[in-house]
């Protein structure tokens, strides 16, 4: 194996592929990154057994072959370097790779690439494509209400349907977040596939904010999901993400979503954020409790006005009051004010509506035109 290629797209390729590797594993050879000639390119995967992800760097390949290096130590030393084309050349009869760069120069000790772990491919399976900027963006709107305990398994991944539409559903028992996506090209039959949040969130971050298409494919066995990017005919892909699903039964999120409202207040989204952000400051001593209290306007002229409460036995209380535009009765619920801030920060219209069937039912947040998107948060209950 020789070749050599840009030391900037090899450090930000090994970067990427970082985010698979598992800090502690059972398997020794898991720390470590597959390097592995394609053609003109280097590919690099890392793999924690849940998620594997790929990417290409482009070099010019004198010999083939393939080798696994220690992640940590092979990514500091190349983003340590200033600069230029990195040498890479894996001594004969040996696993150990000798990297050059300039006047620097290192010898990396591996382990053979068939102790790597194999990564399924989806072959015939069902494929859809993606914007990749919509992706992103329908993965930050969603992916953030599932659950981070394993404690319900189901509760941990995002409900991914592809049919259509690209639709995302995360729920954590307190909380649920669903948006909707275009597609760019619909996949031969309806998919519903349960993936874990963790890889849906490393796929956000590592996403070009771009039109470029990623395709979505999943196993024929549908037991794995692929992403790559960029996809399409003339598209040479320099990055791609296997996950596993999750196995189990997602609740039926239809039934959680209100189907109409008492109350109905239409509020600049920055400062009903900026409300609770504030109040957040005297919940954290009471369980995280805000109270929204809704009240119409006096007459068409007046504005509504929507109170956003909290208080601390110890550290006192805040009001902060917001107008807006409000129809139905006058209406006090509570919430969580982590789960309120985190639906309005993911919210990029605006303004927002807030519907409330009843201080003990459900919340809903959505745009307030309308929009793919929408948060259902649960109320919480505190003695008068």
């Amino acid at each position: 194996m020789k070749l050599v290629c840009s030391q900037k797209a090899l450090a930000e390729g090994l970067a990427i592929v970082g985010r698979a590797v598992p800090t502690k594993s059972p398997l020794p050879v898991l720390s470590n990154v597959l390097l592995s000639t394609e053609g003109d390119r280097l590919k690099l995967v890392g793999n924690n057994l849940e998620m594997a992800i790929s990417a290409w760097v482009i070099g010019d390949v004198a010999e083939q072959g393939a080798v696994t290096l220690p992640a940590h130590l092979l990514s500091d030393f190349v983003a340590s370097l200033s600069g230029g084309d990195v040498q890479m050349t894996l001594r004969p009869g040996t696993k150990t790779m000798n990297l050059k760069c300039g006047r620097y120069e290192a010898n990396i000790n591996g382990v053979d690439a068939e102790d790597f772990p194999a990564i399924q491919t989806v072959g015939e399976g069902t494929t859809c494509q993606v914007s990749a900027r919509v992706l992103r963006s329908a993965i930050g709107q969603a992916a953030f209400a599932a659950a981070t305990d394993e404690t319900r398994p189901v509760l941990s991944g995002v409900l991914v349907t592809l049919d259509e539409d690209l639709t995302l559903a995360a729920a954590d028992g307190f909380r649920l977040a669903v948006r909707t996506a275009p597609l760019l090209t619909k996949p031969d039959e309806r998919l519903s596939l349960l993936v874990p949040a963790r890889t849906l969130i490393e796929l956000a971050r590592i996403l070009e904010d771009t039109d470029e298409a990623v395709e979505i494919g999943a196993t024929p066995n549908h037991n794995q999901i692929m992403f790559e990017y960029p996809a399409g005919a003339n598209s040479v892909p320099v990055l791609q993400v296997v996950s596993r699903l999750i196995e189990g039964q997602f609740p039926d999120y239809q039934r959680i979503i209100p189907q109409g409202f008492q109350t109905r207040a239409v509020l600049s989204v920055a400062d009903f954020l900026q409300a609770a952000k504030t109040a957040s400051v005297f919940s954290r001593d009471n369980s995280n409790i805000v109270r929204v209290s809704v009240n119409p306007g006096e007459g068409e002229l007046s504005p509504g006005v929507v109170e956003v409460t909290s208080s601390s036995a110890e550290m006192g209380d805040n009001v902060g009051q917001l107008d807006g535009s409000v129809e139905g009765e006058q209406i006090e619920i509570a919430f969580n004010v982590r789960y309120l801030v985190q639906a309005l920060d993911a919210m990029s219209e605006r303004e927002v509506a807030l519907e409330i069937t009843g201080p003990t039912s459900p919340g809903l947040l959505k745009p307030a035109t309308g929009g793919d998107h929408l948060h259902v948060i649960m109320p919480m209950h505190v003695a008068k």
